[in-house]
């Protein structure tokens, strides 16, 4: 019970001076005891030796029959000498060691007492300078001060009190630190949405009024604003939907439906998914691996984390390259190897490339910047993790493992 320590401390010192009262009483009454059974001897002893000296015939016998008989003393007796029975010892030395045994009791029981509330109130006093202590803190915290150092090396409760109070500090320290983070962070955010937003939207209106304010222009170049428009379009589309699943995973609202799948068939539905980008560029896709690699996850979110990380290579790969993917399995995890031999990562661009709305300098220009966050995010989310190395000119490598 390291939570009683310090009350028990003072139940123990409590017990001792109980227990130490006890014995010192014993004893004294002890020593009363043998003090009044001396008085008494002694006067007995003086009677006998003068009945001896007076009465020479009579027998020890007689004499012992006497101090020994049971028959009650009539107290009229000595009443004649002053003495009541009822109220007062016939020895006077025993009236006299009574008052001083008396007097001597009560000073050992108010000692006694004394210790009893020296204890107590030392007690209570650590309890009250902790409390103060406590609300001192307290009064801190309200005014903001968060610095506070808790040095308490006992466990008692009110210790254990201040230990708690230590931590929600800390706690609402954190709290306070990470919403002015939060603050700062979506400011940011905003501010990159608006301008992810702002330039395809600019694009949109430049291309609309050139349609309007050319009734005549000619059916090619028609063509080619509603293409750029319709990709504009499917741009901002891209960039709602992403800031929307982010928002989710962030905010843990995103419900895995997590099943045993086969790494292969998520492999594949990911290749379908970049096909059309892959056959535009010309770029081959080798996938091979052990076809009985198998993950629990959810299949639906993880093909399109796979599927961002693949069409990242596929953009970056040159005309007719080739984009390798390889899985394998063992007791720890499952892990997935997607690599492509193009223009590479700059290496000052390479811990940044999870970042939201971060472009490199090799990344196309109708990049958002968004797809490899929100792999990353759906990735660690499916209890899993992403490393990348990359060497400009020869290639990227991410390397996905999911952790059984």
């Amino acid at each position: 019970m390291k939570n009683k320590i310090e009350l028990k401390k003072s139940m123990i010192k409590i017990i001792f001076i109980i227990v130490l009262a006890l014995i010192v009483m014993g004893l004294y009454q002890y020593y009363q005891y043998r003090t009044y059974t001396t008085n008494f001897n002694n006067k007995i002893g003086s009677i006998i030796a003068n009945i001896e000296k007076n009465y020479p015939n009579i027998t020890t016998n007689e004499l012992m029959e006497i101090l020994n008989s049971e028959n009650d003393v009539d107290t009229n007796l000595f009443k004649s000498y002053g003495i009541d029975l009822n109220k007062e010892s016939i020895l006077l030395n025993n009236n006299k060691s009574f008052y001083i045994f008396l007097i001597s009791t009560l000073i050992i029981i108010l000692i006694f007492i004394a210790l009893l509330l020296i204890v107590f109130l030392k007690y209570n006093s650590n309890k009250d300078k902790k409390l103060k202590e406590i609300t001192k803190y307290i009064e801190e915290i309200n005014n903001r001060n968060y610095r506070l150092d808790i040095d308490d090396n006992t466990e008692d409760e009110l210790s254990i009190l201040k230990n708690e109070l230590y931590k929600t500090t800390i706690m609402l320290k954190e709290v306070a630190e990470n919403s002015v983070k939060d603050k700062v962070n979506l400011k940011e955010s905003l501010s990159d949405i608006s301008h992810q937003l702002k330039t395809p939207l600019a694009s949109i209106t430049i291309m609309i009024d050139n349609i309007l304010d050319n009734p005549d222009m000619d059916k090619e170049s028609r063509i080619d604003f509603v293409n750029n428009i319709k990709r504009q379009i499917y741009n901002i589309n891209f960039l709602i939907n992403s800031l929307l699943k982010l928002s989710k995973l962030d905010a843990n609202t995103v419900k895995f439906l997590n099943k045993e799948e086969k790494v292969e068939d998520i492999l594949n539905q990911v290749v379908e998914n970049v096909s059309i980008i892959s056959d535009l560029k010309n770029v081959k896709i080798n996938m091979q691996g052990n076809t009985k690699s198998k993950v629990y996850c959810d299949a639906k979110w993880q093909v399109e984390a796979i599927s961002n990380i693949l069409k990242n290579g596929v953009e970056h790969s040159k005309e007719g390259g080739v984009v390798d993917i390889y899985f394998e399995e063992n007791k720890i995890y499952s892990q997935i190897k997607i690599k492509d031999y193009g223009v590479g990562i700059d290496s000052e661009d390479l811990p940044h490339i999870f970042e939201r709305f971060y472009k490199g300098k090799n990344s196309p220009n109708d990049s958002i910047g968004i797809g490899l966050a929100l792999s990353k995010s759906i990735i660690e989310k499916n209890n899993g993790n992403i490393e990348v190395s990359s060497k400009s000119d020869k290639g990227t490598e991410f390397v996905i493992k999911y952790f059984k």
